[in-house]
């Protein structure tokens, strides 16, 4: 179902939006969304090996960020133990991965202009 000129609009979940991008950009956009599901893509992770892949976010907002991904069903959060320690795994939901295509072309284009206007540096002290 496609908008048929300017005077129709989508509404999902109660939300209104102008076009599909906006729908999409209201699901993935911002600074770590994407990032976040770029890293899901061979599967399952926790919380500290995805602190550990993107490095430059706070946990304050990588929490947000995996709480409103799983909250649009894009991601799930998977706990095990019952006791402390608890261990907790993020995974694409079967919906998460249908956007797969979308943040594969934006790693690719993204890492397309770095190579033609920048360059590779390594991170001091950073540890795998």
């Amino acid at each position: 179902m496609y908008l048929k000129d300017e005077t129709e609009v989508y509404e999902v979940n109660g939300k209104i939006y102008p076009c599909g991008t906006s729908l999409t950009m209201d699901l993935i956009g911002g600074k770590w969304k994407a990032v976040i599901l770029y890293y899901l893509k061979d599967g399952k992770l926790r919380y500290k090996e995805l602190r550990k892949k993107i490095p430059f976010v706070t946990e304050r907002t990588l929490s947000i960020q995996l709480r409103q991904l799983e909250e649009d069903n894009i991601i799930r959060r998977e706990v095990y133990n019952l006791k402390p320690p608890l261990k907790v795994e993020y995974s694409l939901t079967e919906f998460g991965t249908t956007l797969l295509p979308i943040v594969l072309a934006i790693a690719s284009w993204g890492s397309d202009l770095a190579m033609e206007k920048g360059k590779i540096k390594k991170i001091e002290g950073y540890v795998e």
